[in-house]
């Protein structure tokens, strides 16, 4: 794995770190859009997966694995199928899908209030998005968050960013 499928970029905004990732997709907005906010959809490839889907404002219950605590959630922007803004936790995630003459592009915007985590946030999406992907073109991977991550370099990857990032 390399960094160099992904932009990011950490900036200081309005009191909180925000962590921006991009990834250029193959897909259609519209596509794409209901891996972001469908459960069962999520749930193969996301940390984030929801007690509901994501179309609408509202609360949300959202685990890691079925049998994990619930994390306070709650939807609080859509605008169907470009973006959405949610919160997990403490963190807000905002994400935007713009068409291109070629698929998507996917913007992911994690905004967290300290700046520690960056590093490991980004791994773990860099990690989630290599199974998006794929899983986007109809294969069957793995889904890859908490140990199985580990896995598949996310150790490697969080040392790459902290560098990346700093």
């Amino acid at each position: 794995m390399s960094l160099s499928s992904f932009d990011a970029t950490l900036d200081h905004r309005d009191g909180a770190w925000v962590l921006t990732m991009t990834r250029t997709l193959p897909h259609r907005a519209d596509v794409v859009w209901r891996w972001l906010t469908d459960p069962q959809r999520l749930a193969r490839w996301s940390p984030v997966v929801p007690d509901a889907p994501l179309t609408s404002i509202g609360a949300r219950q959202i685990r890691e694995r079925p049998d994990g605590d619930p994390v306070d959630g709650e939807v609080l922007a859509v605008d169907a199928p470009h973006e959405l803004v949610h919160r997990w936790g403490d963190d807000v995630l905002r994400w935007r899908l713009t068409d291109s003459d070629t698929g998507c592009t996917l913007t992911l915007e994690h905004r967290m209030a300290d700046r520690g985590p960056a590093p490991m946030n980004a791994a773990g999406w860099h990690v989630c998005f290599d199974v998006l992907e794929p899983v986007l073109a109809g294969a069957d991977v793995p889904r890859r968050v908490g140990p199985d991550a580990l896995a598949v370099g996310w150790e490697a990857l969080r040392d790459s960013y902290a560098d990346a990032l700093d």
